[in-house]
This record gives structure tokens, C-alpha cells and sequence, in this order.
């Protein structure tokens, strides 16, 4: 079976907004040598990170790990275009 290439976005909902406020993206950091450093959240879909699933995990595990209010928000993966 073929691996079909997707590409991803996250996007974060502070919870306690409900349906209110438009999402947040993420946007990755990267060294010059194109290591992961860390993730920041943007308002802009289109400067938002494209990512393949595998460093979209990453950004969301690191947010988790990282980020001190990362429970006050819903993140999710979705398809580019959605």
C-alpha cells in the first residue's frame, strides 16, 4: 500500500471561548540547521507551519510539554484546506 503524502496544520481553541474567537496555528521554530525548537501560536492561516504528521506530532507533544497553559486549549491536526 502506497503512503499517500498529506500535509497538516494545528490548530488551537482556547476552550473557554467556545465558538466565539477564531483559532490560533502553529507556527514551528526551526535552527539554521532545521532542528525543531519549539512551537508558537499565530492568528494567520497562512503563515501558519506546513507539516507532514510526523513533526505535527511533535510540535503538539512539545506544546504539551511545554507551553504552561497548554490545558486551556483544544488542539487538533487538520488537513491543509480544511
Amino acid at each position: 500500500m502506497e503512503k499517500i503524502d498529506q500535509r497538516y496544520l494545528i490548530q488551537q481553541n482556547k476552550i473557554s471561548d467556545g465558538d466565539t474567537k477564531p483559532p490560533v496555528f502553529a507556527k514551528v521554530m526551526r535552527s539554521k540547521e532545521g532542528v525543531f525548537e519549539g512551537v508558537s501560536f499565530i492568528k494567520s492561516k497562512e503563515k501558519a507551519s506546513i507539516l507532514t504528521i510526523e513533526e505535527a506530532n511533535q510540535a503538539v507533544e512539545w506544546s504539551a510539554r511545554k507551553k504552561p497553559n497548554a490545558h486551556e486549549y483544544l488542539t487538533k491536526i487538520i488537513c491543509v484546506g480544511q
